[in-house]
């Protein structure tokens, strides 16, 4: 299972929120280079980079940010946060993502997104499915849709979506553990899916957990900023899966 740093930005700083809301922001560090270093420096590969600005502005913002982390470190960036339109997709990618993820949008403008999906290919759009009570929740988790998580999901399957990042919103930023029954439930229903888990992830025994059960990733923000998971461990995990 790949372990996935998460770094969230606002106004050019890395912060943590806790389910999504604004003002619970804290910040973690002026220089998200200098974290995204360190997490390269315990052998980790992969960074979850979400432009929060973007979030709210509806276009990308932290490109600068998503381009210095890109060409200062070896990681593989996945990048989402207001991706909206061509432009910012073009933008993304050029700043040095290897992937994007797609949340909103891809509730929003379905033509949009699929055309991504197909113009891009699977490797390199993620479907991010974020979800309240099982329906899909959009513009940085600040509505809930009428969308059911699952049929959702199936539906993107058959656009030939690979990766899925499903974000439990009621778990985000709280340490109380990520929804091991949401998971089960949507690798059943959905088969073949790299689902990747994301949000509530507060101690090291479950990752173990969710790589058991067949997720192919998992994000972790603030477990890390709040040293409930170290690096050390990480690098250690990440060692003996190799």
């Amino acid at each position: 299972m790949r372990i996935i740093p998460a770094i969230d930005i606002i106004d050019g700083k890395c912060v943590r929120l806790s389910k999504g809301d604004y003002n619970t922001k804290k910040i973690y560090n002026e220089h998200p280079l200098e974290v995204a270093k360190k997490f390269e420096a315990h052998g980790i590969q992969h960074l979850h980079l979400v432009d929060l600005d973007g979030a709210k502005s509806k276009h990308i913002v932290n490109y600068k940010i998503l381009e210095e982390i890109a060409s200062k470190t070896s990681l593989k960036i996945d990048f989402g946060g207001g991706l909206k339109s061509d432009e910012d997709l073009r933008i993304a990618f050029e700043s040095g993502a290897l992937q994007i993820t797609g949340g909103s949008i891809a509730v929003k403008d379905k033509p949009l997104f699929s055309n991504w999906i197909q113009e891009y290919g699977s490797e390199k759009i993620i479907l991010g499915a974020d979800a309240n009570d099982e329906k899909i929740a959009v513009s940085g988790w600040q509505e809930d849709s009428e969308e059911e998580l699952i049929p959702f999901i199936q539906q993107y399957q058959e656009k030939g979506i690979q990766y899925v990042i499903c974000t439990d919103i009621s778990k985000d930023g709280m340490l109380e553990g990520p929804s091991f029954k949401l998971y089960e439930k949507i690798l059943d229903e959905c088969p073949q899916i790299k689902l990747i888990a994301s949000g509530g992830i507060s101690t090291f025994d479950e990752l173990p957990k969710l790589t058991e059960m067949g997720c192919e990733g998992t994000i972790i923000g603030k477990a890390i900023y709040e040293n409930r998971i170290s690096l050390k461990q990480l690098k250690n995990y990440i060692l003996e899966s190799h």
